[in-house]
C-alpha cells in the first residue's frame, strides 16, 4: 500500500516537472539572429575627414575676358578645345589699333632716317672743325672763324642727339600702340582645356565692372593638376600637416583614390557658421590614375591619414559599444557575453584591439537588433566580411 502511494507521488512529481519544463521551453526568449565578426589581424589607420562636402578644383583656372569692350571679330576656339600657352582664343575688332601700330612703326623708320641724316651732318661738321683747328694752330685762320665752326658743330651734334631721342620716342610709341592692341586679344596663359565660351562672332563683349563678377568670355582650366578643397572641423585640424597622405572619395566614382597629399592648410578658421567652425584643407591629386576622369566641380570627400599600423588585431568600429565594450559570442552555449577591451587607433571602419580580445574571438556586429544584449541566446548568420 505504501509502495503504491509512493509511486503515485513520484509519478505526480514527474508530471509536474515535465509540465514546468514544457512551460519554460514554450515561454523562453527566442534566439536572436546576429551577424558575427571573427577577430583577426589587419591594418588600422587613424584618420580625419571633412565635415561638409568638398569640391574638385583645377590648380590653374582662368576666367578670361578682353580688358576693353568691343565687337568679337575672331573666335578661334570652342568648348572642349585644347590650347597651348600664348594661343589666340578671341580677338575683338581692332583695325584702328593695328593701323596706329603700323603708323608708329613707320614713324620710327622716318625718325631713324632723320637721325642718320642729322648725325652724318654733325660728323661732317666735326671733321671740318678738326681741320680748322689745325689751321688755327698754324695761325692760318682767325679765332673768330674757329668759334663759328665750333658753334655750328655743337648745334649739329645737338640736332643729331635730338633725332636719336625721337627714335627712342617712336619706339615707346610702338610699345604703347602694341599694348593697346594687345588689350583686344585674349591669349591662353597656360596649356589647358576650354571649359566654357560665352561669346559669339559679331557679339559685343565688355569686361566685368569693378566689384561685379560676370560670366567669363572664355573659361580655361588646366586638367593636368587637380586638388580637393574641403572643410575640416577645427577640433580635427591641429594634427594635420602638409605632405600627409590622404584618400579621396567621389560620389561619381566607386573607388577611393589614396595617392593624394595635403598641400595646403588654411592659416585661419572659417567662422561664417558660428556653430561649425572649420579649417579649409587642400589635397592635391598628382598621379595620372587618380586624376583620370575627374572634372573640376565634382563633389568629393577627403580622409587624411594621421597614423597607420599594420598587422594588428582589429574589429569593426560599428561593433564597439559605449565604454569600449563588445558582445562576445560563446559558440558552446550560444550565449552573448559583455567584454571590455583596450582600443588603439580607430577610424570609421576599424578599431585596433590592444588587449581584451584574441584572434579567433567572435563578436556581434549587428548590435542594433532588438534582443541583442549580454546573456541573450543568439543564432549566428553568415560571418561578417573580414
Amino acid at each position: 500500500m505504501r509502495a503504491r502511494t509512493y509511486l503515485r507521488g513520484l509519478l505526480f512529481i514527474l508530471i509536474l516537472a515535465a509540465l514546468a519544463a514544457g512551460l519554460w521551453y514554450a515561454s523562453r526568449p527566442q534566439a536572436v539572429s546576429v551577424t558575427l565578426y571573427t577577430v583577426a589581424l589587419g591594418s588600422v589607420e587613424a584618420t580625419v575627414a571633412n565635415t561638409r562636402v568638398g569640391t574638385i578644383k583645377a590648380c590653374r583656372r582662368s576666367m578670361l575676358a578682353p580688358t576693353m569692350g568691343g565687337e568679337v571679330a575672331s573666335l578661334n576656339v570652342t568648348e572642349g578645345d585644347r590650347v597651348k600657352t600664348g594661343q589666340i582664343l578671341l580677338e575683338i575688332w581692332n583695325r584702328d589699333l593695328k593701323a596706329q601700330l603700323r603708323l608708329a612703326e613707320a614713324q620710327k623708320v622716318a625718325a631713324s632716317m632723320r637721325a642718320q641724316e642729322s648725325c652724318k651732318v654733325a660728323a661732317g661738321s666735326e671733321r671740318e672743325l678738326t681741320r680748322m683747328r689745325k689751321l688755327e694752330d698754324a695761325k692760318l685762320v682767325a679765332q673768330e672763324r674757329l668759334d663759328v665752326m665750333e658753334t655750328d658743330f655743337e648745334a649739329k651734334q645737338l640736332a643729331c642727339d635730338a633725332a636719336q631721342a625721337s627714335v627712342a620716342v617712336s619706339s615707346v610709341q610702338i610699345d604703347v600702340a602694341a599694348s593697346t592692341l594687345e588689350r583686344t586679344i585674349v591669349r591662353a596663359p597656360f596649356d589647358g582645356v576650354v571649359a566654357e565660351v560665352n561669346a559669339e562672332l559679331g557679339e559685343y563683349v565688355t569686361p566685368s565692372p569693378l566689384g561685379i563678377q560676370t560670366l567669363p568670355t572664355v573659361d580655361l582650366v588646366d586638367l593636368s593638376c587637380l586638388y580637393v578643397s574641403a572643410p575640416i572641423d577645427e577640433v580635427d585640424a591641429p594634427p594635420i600637416v602638409t605632405g600627409m597622405q590622404a584618400c579621396v572619395s567621389l560620389d561619381a566614382f566607386p573607388e577611393r583614390r589614396c595617392n593624394g597629399r595635403v598641400r595646403r592648410i588654411a592659416p585661419y578658421v572659417l567662422d561664417r557658421e558660428k556653430q561649425a567652425r572649420t579649417v579649409e584643407v587642400e589635397v592635391v591629386l598628382s598621379e595620372p590614375q587618380d586624376t583620370a576622369g575627374l572634372l573640376p566641380g565634382y563633389s568629393a570627400d577627403i580622409e587624411i591619414i594621421l597614423d597607420r599600423r599594420d598587422n594588428v588585431l582589429r574589429i569593426p568600429t560599428e561593433a564597439v559599444l559605449e565604454g569600449n565594450q563588445v558582445f562576445l559570442y560563446d559558440p558552446l552555449t550560444g550565449i552573448l557575453q559583455s567584454r571590455t577591451f583596450e582600443p588603439g587607433l580607430a577610424n570609421w571602419n576599424f578599431t585596433e584591439v590592444r588587449s581584451g580580445l584574441v584572434a579567433g574571438d567572435q563578436i556581434v556586429v549587428s548590435i542594433g537588433r532588438e534582443g541583442v544584449a549580454a546573456g541573450a541566446r543568439v543564432i549566428p548568420e553568415d560571418t561578417a566580411g573580414q
